[in-house]
């Protein structure tokens, strides 16, 4: 399916998922990410139905956590400026969004969310970063909440470490019965994202 097919209501929700300096610019930022938010910022100010932003959150014990120990790499520590989303993003978020904060890849506030509302939507979009982690964890957890509503990756909108493990994510995902948008973008990228 092409993005440009795709007509949106009122009644659908969009997830951004984890727009933080430290995932486009900063310790485990890449070039594609970087190169996404003129594209993302414009298809969150086009889009007519609801908002919810999730922000990776960590504290300075991030390290001695089970992630830190599994990927040793500081990031998103809150308070930090690479945890907070960035300022494209950060300027589009109004007082009628929400915004989750959440401690490991996917968002227990965002299942809450969506186990008592989840059929207020028609449709669930998700687009953001890292494809692998929080994209693919927080997906999960919404179509354990919301089995009904029709959740749809936009791949062209999302971005990971490499093309491997972005294609990797979005192949589970198509296997879970989300739709995948744009899928063939990924013929297209280098071998490591971060040299886009």
């Amino acid at each position: 399916m092409n993005l440009t097919s795709l007509k949106f209501t009122n009644r659908d929700l969009l997830l951004i998922i984890d727009v933080q300096n430290d995932f486009v610019s900063g310790v485990l930022g890449t070039k594609r990410a970087q190169a996404l938010i003129p594209d993302i910022a414009q298809f969150i100010r086009d889009f007519p139905g609801k908002k919810i932003f999730t922000m990776d959150t960590h504290q300075e014990n991030y390290l001695s956590t089970q992630e830190g120990r599994n990927l040793p790499i500081i990031h998103t520590v809150e308070g930090t400026h690479g945890w907070e989303l960035i300022d494209e993003i950060k300027a589009l978020v109004t007082d009628e969004d929400i915004v989750f904060r959440k401690k490991a890849f996917g968002s227990m506030d965002l299942a809450c969310k969506l186990i008592h509302h989840g059929s207020d939507y028609d449709n669930i979009y998700v687009i953001g970063f890292d494809t692998i982690y929080c994209v693919l964890s927080n997906v999960v957890i919404v179509k354990a909440a919301a089995p009904e509503v029709p959740i749809h990756v936009i791949a062209s909108l999302c971005a990971c470490a490499s093309r491997e493990t972005h294609k990797t994510a979005l192949s589970v995902m198509k296997t879970l019965q989300v739709d995948i948008i744009d899928d063939d973008v990924l013929d297209n990228l280098p071998a490591n994202e971060g040299e886009a």
